[in-house]
């Protein structure tokens, strides 16, 4: 039976980093959104400049899925939905928009300042809301993923 490209690539990595060949995949990450498309991310990942991300609490409360966890492992997808990278999650953070500090946002690799971060994020903070159900407020709970890519 021949494995998907997923499933190859999971075996790679396990054999290139002698991981437990039981230990599983937590799930998969695109960052596909409005104006920085996921082939700028993932290229921002694999160069090293980008280990952290945010997402809304709202987000995940509607749609009923669980929380991230630290040490969970995750297979990142480039625009093509070929794998490309094995990241393991470092830290899981909730905290309000408004006290994101500029050493977190910096992690996203993707702005100059903490005032560009926060008009992007709260752009599509605003955008993701009208979508999934959800107000933005200032005080807006986020979760903050910091990761490390264990394989590319």
């Amino acid at each position: 039976m021949e494995l998907s490209l997923a499933d190859a690539y999971w075996q790679k990595f396990i054999e290139a980093t002698g991981s437990d060949p039981e230990i599983k995949c937590s799930g998969d990450l695109d960052f596909e959104s409005k104006g920085f498309g996921n082939a700028s991310r993932v290229a921002l990942v694999l160069a090293g400049k980008k280990t952290g991300f945010f997402s809304s609490l709202a987000s995940y409360t509607i749609d009923g899925e669980p929380l991230p966890v630290s040490g969970e492992l995750y297979m990142l997808f480039d625009s093509s939905k070929n794998p490309c990278a094995v990241i393991q999650i470092d830290s899981v953070s909730i905290l309000p928009y408004n006290e994101v500090t500029w050493n977190m946002a910096e992690q996203e690799g993707e702005d100059a300042s903490l005032e560009e971060w926060r008009e992007k994020m709260k752009s599509y903070l605003e955008e993701e809301g009208d979508i999934v159900g959800f107000t933005f407020v200032p005080d807006i709970r986020l979760v903050f993923q910091s990761f490390t890519v264990l394989y590319k």
